[in-house]
């Protein structure tokens, strides 16, 4: 056996199921042992970064790390976009790359760089395999760090003249721990704050949506009928249909929403990532009492010094607070604001919901089109631009992990990709991906790849021959834009040339049968809608005009 193969027993033994890639000549021994295997499906793709964001998508849905493949130098780098997104939005990823053989790595050479350095910015870990005994080591501490909270991307790069390597090693077996919990004492102490609490309202992030948390929260709301605001990537982890659901904050601008949280007097964050929206945004004055529940200990930051927190797993430390929520007693509690917010926020949602115009749609329409397409499990997942800020906003989920959001690294180009992924971890749901028209055509090739995967996909493209988020955001703080338009190609024959079925929809009228037809079609759809961007200045200002009720 050589390295090669070792390191692929090794990657079967800890139950990777798919490898993401493009290969390479420095690879070439690696994929002849992965031809081998019986239990790790390799997907060639167009593309590395449409790699990195398959595997980004499968990591999310499973809570296990798929990997993504490259060659050394151009390889390495194309995957790197994709890489830091998952680990920035935790993830858990394996990253392979090839390398020169080490008897060049100290000079000159063709295609040479460091590419363990250019990495470790964007990892959890990342590491050269320079002796074949170290595998095994390797490959379990990537997978147990990927996998470990806060989850993300771990890097192993496998030089060509080591891959030849013979070698006796064996792989490890895999051994789980359980992961710590918070301190009987401390949850005693948040009871007590608890019970103060007039206006408490809970602030859910991205790490609500691993480790089956989210049915603990919604013990917890139940009984305590506490409302919650969740980050665009915790979406669903409370039913939309929930009372205490106050939807979804994140806009960089005064929501409806926030009216809650001015009103709070206590905000308990589960599994809050400040990367998402800040909390100089909800606490500019210091003056919240904040609990913080998580994984890890919070990030220090001027606007976000909790009194309280409770370290450990989540799903324990809520499932421990319910076993003894009648211990609280009788409460009473102001909860006018929490439901005005609501009421407000319903009215926004449903605003233009049966919109009949032609040519251009507005967004608001789109949304309560696909929302009423969808099922309550059925996969949305979101690109980057201003159809992002539109879907945060008005599209609300039923359970966790059914809207894919990226927003911590935020990079364009990961929907069409991600969709490839997710379909592969649930052929049997409706996966609906939507872009603008400038992200889809970032990696535009991974059509191919979705077609010869016969993909049950949806890709909606919202057209505006802009960067509608930069115009937007430029019109907002300047009250001009540069130039930011772009031409687009005839989408029917774009679909045509990939063997896509193709839709264009030019009355709101005729969206949700379209919609409906084109997930009844075998294999991937292309939508493409026209989209009234004018709405965003709208939006705007009436966002700037909130005036909380109560």
């Amino acid at each position: 056996m050589n390295t090669s193969e070792l390191l692929v027993r090794c990657l079967e033994t800890e139950g990777i199921e798919y490898i993401f890639g493009v290969p390479g000549e420095e690879n070439a021994d690696f994929m002849m042992a992965l031809e081998q295997s019986e239990s790790i499906r390799f997907i060639l793709t167009r593309h590395e970064q449409g790699a990195a964001f398959m595997a980004e998508a499968y990591g999310r849905l499973t809570g296990n790390p798929a990997a993504c493949l490259g060659t050394l130098g151009p390889g390495a780098t194309n995957l790197i976009t994709g890489v830091a997104d998952a680990n920035m939005d935790h993830a858990p990823m394996l990253v392979l790359t090839g390398q020169g053989a080490t008897t060049r790595l100290h000079k000159e050479s063709h295609q040479i760089m460091d590419v363990v350095s250019m990495f470790k910015p964007v990892t959890k870990w990342a590491t050269s395999i320079r002796h074949p005994a170290a595998v095994p080591e390797i490959v379990r501490k990537a997978v147990r760090l990927a996998r470990s909270e806060k989850p993300g991307a771990c890097h192993i790069e496998l030089p060509e003249d080591v891959a030849k390597m013979a070698t006796d090693a064996v792989p490890m077996q895999p051994r789980r721990y359980r992961r710590p919990v918070a301190d009987p004492e401390q949850i005693e102490h948040a009871f007590s704050i608890l019970r103060q609490a007039k206006r408490p309202v809970v602030l859910v992030g991205n790490g609500c949506v691993r480790h089956d948390a989210s049915s603990e929260l919604r013990r917890f709301c139940d009984v305590t009928g506490v409302g919650v605001i969740n980050t665009f990537m915790a979406k669903g982890c409370v039913d939309a249909d929930a009372d205490y659901c106050l939807y979804t904050i994140g806009l960089q601008a005064r929501d409806v929403v926030a009216c809650a949280l001015d009103a709070a007097d206590l905000v308990i964050t589960l599994g809050y990532d400040m990367v998402e929206y800040h909390p100089h945004l909800w606490n500019a004055d210091h003056g919240k009492r904040i609990i913080h529940i998580d994984f890890l200990p919070a990030e220090i930051d001027e606007h976000y010094h909790p009194e309280l927190e409770l370290i450990g797993d989540l799903s324990h430390t809520l499932a421990t607070i319910n076993s003894n929520i009648e211990r609280l007693g009788p409460v009473e509690r102001n909860l006018n604001q929490q439901r005005e917010t609501r009421y407000q926020m319903h009215l926004e949602l449903t605003q233009h919901a049966h919109d009949q115009t032609e040519h251009l749609i507005r967004p608001q329409k789109v949304l309560a089109d696909v929302r009423q397409v969808m099922g309550r499990n059925d996969i949305l997942l979101s690109d980057v631009g201003a159809h992002k800020m539109w879907i945060a906003r008005q599209y609300q989920c039923h359970e966790p992990n059914t809207c894919l959001i990226p927003n911590g690294f935020c990079s364009m180009g990961f929907a069409l990709p991600g969709a490839i992924g997710a379909s592969l971890v649930y052929p049997q749901r409706q996966i609906l991906s939507i872009c603008g028209d400038a992200g889809f055509m970032m990696n535009v090739q991974e059509m191919e790849t979705a077609k010869r995967l016969n993909s049950n996909i949806v890709v909606m493209v919202w057209e505006d021959h802009a960067y509608g988020l930069i115009v937007w955001k430029q019109q907002n703080q300047f009250g001009h834009h540069t130039d930011l338009s772009f031409g687009n190609p005839q989408w029917m024959l774009l679909a045509k040339a990939f063997g896509w079925h193709g839709h264009r929809v030019e009355y709101s009228a005729d969206l949700e049968s379209t919609l409906k037809t084109a997930f009844a079609e075998s294999g991937p759809s292309l939508i493409v809608v026209p989209i009234d961007y004018s709405e965003n200045m709208k939006l705007t200002e009436r966002l700037g005009n909130i005036v909380c009720a109560i």
